[in-house]
């Protein structure tokens, strides 16, 4: 069984009227789709803005409720109208990293109480402080630095700390919304790094948001093709990157630039 399972999920949104009399309409940000993730696997899901990519991680963690269709995790139901403590298993599950690391993270909270957040949130039990102190060291920066404000650090150690916040909780689903875009070229290495290696060795099902085809290139072993809210090619991501199928996808690669040799 699929660690994640989506079936029929729709989502639609009403667009303003122009006029009084203008009959009301909708807009579908993503069509009718069926995903299955594995546990353990990496997936990858690209497509130009505007394509149902983050759309569709919204009605996969719950925080959007879908016109249509169903989500599960782990077998069990995911209910986006319910209340927020009866989503807990859900937040114990799963843990975001957003695209830009200062808009995310409380400019008035120390980077101990940004990371320590979720144990709260979540009731868990255990020395809390030891845990973030952990998981500070597994990110690669000093438990010293606990104490300090996001405006203190520079945008790959925010980054950091986001990333510590995700995981703190020991989530079984690690999902990043553009999580690189944001951060100059010697960061985004170093984060692409952090990524693999929580991967391969905190045993966490990736989920990930990306334009960049080279950065899901290098994390994930499964992709989705996304194209105005439909999924138009998935499968290994050697064989779509490699041997595109769909007129988009072959697009999408195209557009990726290239140096000409001297």
């Amino acid at each position: 069984m699929s660690l994640i399972e989506a079936r029929g999920l729709r989502r639609d949104f009403f667009v303003p009227k122009r006029s009084p009399f203008e009959k009301p309409r909708t807009q579908t940000a993503l069509a009718p789709t069926d995903l299955d993730v594995a546990e353990g696997s990496s997936l990858g899901i690209i497509g130009e803005s505007g394509s149902g990519k983050s759309t569709l991680i919204r009605l996969l963690l719950g925080l959007d409720r879908p016109t249509s269709g169903t989500v599960a995790v782990d077998g069990r139901a995911v209910d986006a109208a319910a209340s927020a403590r009866s989503l807990h298993w859900l937040r114990r599950a799963t843990g975001l990293v957003f695209q830009d690391p200062y808009a995310s993270l409380d400019p008035r909270m120390t980077a101990a109480q940004i990371i320590g957040e979720p144990l709260r949130a979540l009731d868990i039990p255990g020395d809390r402080a030891a845990r973030i102190a952990e998981v500070l060291t597994q990110v690669g920066l000093e438990p010293e630095m606990a104490s300090r404000y996001p405006h203190e650090f520079s945008g790959g150690q925010r980054q950091r700390i986001a990333l510590a916040r995700a995981i703190v909780h020991r989530p079984r689903i690690l999902v990043g919304d553009e999580p690189l875009s944001a951060l100059d070229v010697t960061v985004r290495a170093q984060i692409l790094e952090l990524l693999a290696s929580l991967h391969r060795t905190s045993d966490l099902t990736l989920l990930l948001v990306s334009h960049d085809i080279g950065v899901v290139q290098h994390l994930c072993d499964q992709v989705v093709v996304l194209k105005e809210g439909v999924i138009v090619e998935r499968g290994a991501t050697k064989d779509v990157l490699l041997h595109p199928q769909h007129a988009y996808t072959k697009t999408l690669l195209a557009a990726i630039p290239v140096i000409p040799g001297r």
